[in-house]
């Protein structure tokens, strides 16, 4: 759940620059700062348990990077910065042998939302259709509550899967394949 925070427009530039880490997690919504609410255990476990998945994947196979509630910048003037829990940006999109340091321009390739007990279905929407528009490839949200990860595409294809299936890649993660029954298992 988001809650907004800054009465004067700020740049994705300035926002970069702000003070070190407090222990929240900010968003840019039109220029607007919004502090995020501090997500659950078990949101963490799922964010992880995908990051760790997808990272073994990338990584073995030189696809790009996988990273955790990094931001990217996804409109100008006024700025939005959005940051998923989890997210893939394929190597060709970098494009060089640096890493850029500031905000990627765009939406990645793939955006993991992981959806905590607060989100507001409206909300949830919004931030789907925000990656989509901007150049994702799939969006997944993961619904702990109800065991389900949906696969979004800009198509506008929504497919939803139950703990006792497989999440594949598609053309995006050629061969990637992940037991949902893997991301639901309890202690």
């Amino acid at each position: 759940m988001a809650v907004g925070i800054s009465p004067q427009l700020v740049t994705a530039d300035e926002m970069l620059r702000m003070p070190p880490d407090d222990g929240f997690r900010y968003e840019l919504i039109r220029g607007a700062v919004v502090k995020m609410t501090q997500p659950g255990f078990s949101h963490g476990v799922y964010a992880a348990r995908l990051l760790a998945a997808l990272l073994t994947f990338v990584e073995a196979r030189g696809l790009g990077f996988v990273t955790q509630e990094v931001g990217f910048k996804l409109e100008s003037d006024p700025d939005t910065v959005r940051a998923p829990d989890v997210s893939f940006v394929s190597r060709e999109r970098i494009g060089s042998t640096t890493l850029p340091r500031g905000y990627i321009q765009g939406a990645p390739d793939l955006a993991i939302e992981v959806l905590s007990p607060n989100d507001r279905p409206g909300h949830v929407r919004r931030k789907v259709h925000d990656w989509l528009a901007h150049g994702a490839r799939a969006v997944w949200v993961v619904d702990p509550a109800r065991r389900t990860l949906t696969v979004y595409t800009p198509d506008g294809h929504a497919r939803v899967l139950s703990a006792d299936q497989t999440l594949e890649g598609g053309d995006l993660l050629a061969g990637f394949q992940y037991e949902l029954a893997r991301l639901f298992t309890d202690l």
